[in-house]
């Protein structure tokens, strides 16, 4: 059984060292909308670990919504007021993670990565087999460390010929 009234996805959240920079970097790559920000957020007693699984002292600077063509993105920036991991976790690292974007022309979009001296980490992989055989598919990286991934599969990918389950596709 399912949460009662569970819909669908509203937003994806990420903290960032420097909500400025995240915004501008979403903004100009991807053509995301800032929304709304708020903050600050602090608290003298346990509300912060009780709500958010955080350090009690810790305190948000600043917060930022922005409208990511299909969900939201929010976007956290904490102060430096206590001690706290300062690196992105990698996918092999608990709580692991990526933001994958569709694109329709793979080789476009890594040139476009290329000349922004955005990060890309090896070339395109393209998927021949199995259930993604039809998917090509390029991480990168965001200027403050995070996990990024382009993919595209403009035919479709080899699971759904067969699957009782439809993934999402954005093409």
């Amino acid at each position: 059984m399912a949460i009662p009234g569970l819909k669908k996805p509203d937003h994806i959240g990420f903290t960032v060292p420097n909500l400025n920079e995240a915004i501008a970097f979403f903004r100009e790559h991807f053509e995301f909308e800032l929304a709304y920000e708020f903050g600050p957020f602090a608290s003298d007693d346990d509300w912060m670990c009780d709500h958010l699984n955080v350090n009690p002292r810790a305190e948000i600077t600043k917060i930022a919504v922005m409208s990511a063509k299909g969900i939201n993105l929010e976007l956290f920036e904490y102060a430096d007021t206590i001690e706290r991991n300062k690196t992105a976790p990698n996918n092999a690292d608990i709580g692991g993670h990526h933001l994958a974007f569709y694109v329709e022309d793979m080789g476009a979009a890594v040139s476009y990565l290329k000349e922004q001296d955005i990060k890309v980490l090896g070339e395109p992989t393209a998927m021949t087999e199995g259930p993604t055989a039809g998917e090509s598919w390029v991480y990168f990286m965001a200027p403050w460390g995070m996990q990024l991934e382009l993919v595209s599969y403009p035919k479709g990918k080899a699971y759904a010929k067969h699957a009782s389950v439809t993934l999402f596709d954005p093409r």
